[in-house]
């Protein structure tokens, strides 16, 4: 047992959830590194983390992960959902795989680790300055940005652009050509939607880290990882502040 403050961090194996982690370390808190894979458990002994394994997409993986930290009487502070991936091409295949990650896959884990969510703690969202509301086209980008949105709508508009890519009518009907970018419009809107209704007993944010040289983000992009990681360690460290919005390095972006 121990009185730190604990965070759980997906997606964490390396680059950006690695080092988040070792900054949260640093920082003084206690850290869970999950990984779909067992290689995270190397990552984990190599920085004196614990590890569980996670894999998002996985109905089966989340509850065992769930039981597992209920049994222990884990109880998180922080959780970090960074858990996420871009593929390459675009079709209905991509699509619906890269929502079931980067937008169902933090849904499903923040479903089930809630309960064990402390009164006032945070759920971060790592989410994309590519997943702005300019890249929607109105009406639909009106329906993402209503305060009032309810989850079951956000779920089936979230649905409806995996069926409109199958049947090429995604830009007819307002999307972009870019499953990443849809994943990270409905993250942020799950965000907003999550800090209404979770309001004032846990604080819900989203955050971008910028583009970042990793795995993803290539060789070509602006920031180092320690860069990025700091912008998410910078919301995950604080135990009181704002919810429901949108922060890199900090500091307040566009939705």
């Amino acid at each position: 047992m121990t009185d730190r403050r604990t965070a759980l961090v997906t997606g964490a194996s390396r680059g950006l959830g690695l080092e988040t982690c070792r900054q949260l370390a640093d920082r003084g808190l206690r850290v869970i590194l999950t990984s779909r894979h067992d290689d995270g458990a190397a990552a984990a002994k190599l920085l004196g983390l614990e590890h569980e394994l996670l894999d998002v997409s996985a109905d089966a993986s989340v509850r065992a992960l769930t039981e597992r930290l209920r049994v222990g009487d884990v109880t998180l502070d922080v959780l970090v959902n960074n858990a996420g991936i871009s593929m390459d091409g675009f079709d209905a295949r991509v699509v619906r795989e890269t929502l079931d990650v980067n937008f169902f896959g933090a849904m499903r884990v923040t479903d089930a680790l809630l309960p064990l969510v402390s009164e006032g703690g945070q759920i971060l969202m790592v989410s994309s300055g590519m997943g702005e509301l300019a890249c929607v086209r109105p009406p639909l980008r009106d329906k993402l940005a209503d305060p009032e949105l309810s989850r079951v709508e956000l779920v089936r508009l979230m649905s409806s652009f995996v069926e409109d890519v199958a049947r090429g009518r995604h830009e007819a009907a307002g999307w972009p050509s870019s499953a990443y970018s849809v994943s990270k419009v409905g993250l942020n809107a799950l965000v907003r939607i999550l800090a209404r209704d979770l309001a004032p007993h846990v604080r819900v944010n989203a955050v971008c880290p910028g583009w970042v040289r990793t795995d993803m983000g290539g060789p070509s992009a602006e920031r180092d990882v320690a860069t990025g990681a700091a912008s998410i360690v910078v919301m995950a460290a604080t135990a009181e502040g704002p919810t429901g919005g949108f922060f890199r390095d900090g500091r307040p972006v566009s939705w």
